[in-house]
């Protein structure tokens, strides 16, 4: 018994370490790519900058190469930690620069500070909207073993709902290079890459505890990351056709980010009674996207 127990410790310390390893990894690349970014157009930076975050789903799925599954409490304190990610990311990189934008084309503060709460107002409804018109499934599914065709069916609307999130997430990153900024298109785009990590992982354990081969569980997860290239050509282009529209277009991907972190990830990572390891995620995934949207 002791022995199983240290094969099981062993392959939840080496999920863990896997996925910090690919952090480290993915923010060295991204922060030496910044003057290949600033040689692009806005439209151009903002598709491949959408491309890579969502290309961030499959990667955070190869630990399924070494192990089966991962505990609960780990599984929660990195949904917690991706929740922490995107909320600063919400914050630094959609926010106040949606707000900037705004006090530069309106020249006045109230107008501007309206102009951002009603494009957040915007964003939250549209996500609701979709949450409501699309059949989809939450993200505590727990694991499953002898899978029947209702537990199936729970796993690809699981991948669905993680589809639909990964949608205003490309917007953001498309919408995010409309400033020219690099620095902050860069913060955004491995911010959200990282918050895409854990979703990778958990679809694709999800898939494998039903029955699913390792490959299909990988194949799902790149599928499902593929969509937020199309929300950033959506992003992208919507700022670069008409220019007035991207202040709106920033607080429209912070109101729909914020939206799915409060309506589905916070509250997911909490449903088991591991809320305090889901909040320390929180914390450390905060911190540390405020870091990088210091130092790149």
């Amino acid at each position: 018994m002791s022995d199983l127990r240290d094969v099981v410790s062993w392959q939840r310390g080496l999920g863990a370490l896997l996925l910090v390893a690919a952090i480290l990894l993915a923010a060295v690349s991204l922060s030496g790519l910044h003057e290949s970014f600033a040689a692009l157009g806005n439209v151009q930076a903002g598709i491949l900058a959408s491309l890579i975050a969502g290309l961030f789903t499959p990667v955070g799925a190869l630990p399924i190469l070494l192990l089966r599954r991962i505990s609960q409490r780990l599984e929660d304190s990195l949904m917690g930690f991706g929740a922490g990610v995107m909320l600063a990311a919400t914050a630094y990189s959609l926010m106040l620069p949606g707000f900037e934008e705004a006090l530069m084309l309106s020249g006045s503060q109230w107008l501007a500070l309206a102009i951002v709460c009603a494009g957040m107002t915007l964003g939250g409804v549209t996500i609701l909207a979709i949450e409501r018109l699309l059949p989809h499934e939450h993200f505590a599914l727990g694991k499953q073993s002898g899978a029947d065709a209702l537990q199936i069916r729970r796993i690809w609307l699981f991948v669905l709902a993680i589809t639909i999130h990964n949608f205003p997430e490309g917007v953001a990153v498309g919408v995010g290079y409309g400033t020219g900024d690099v620095s902050a298109g860069l913060a955004l785009t491995l911010g959200i890459g990282i918050q895409n990590l854990p979703e990778g992982l958990i679809v694709a354990l999800g898939l494998i505890a039903i029955g699913y081969s390792r490959g299909m569980a990988l194949l799902a997860a790149l599928i499902s990351g593929l969509v937020e290239p199309v929300g950033g050509i959506v992003g992208a282009l919507a700022v670069n056709l008409a220019s007035a529209l991207l202040p709106v277009g920033l607080a429209f991907a912070a109101g729909a980010m914020l939206f799915v972190i409060s309506h589905e990830v916070i509250p997911e990572s909490h449903r088991k009674g591991h809320e305090s390891f889901a909040t320390a995620g929180v914390l450390l995934g905060f911190m540390l996207m405020f870091v990088f949207t210091q130092v790149l």
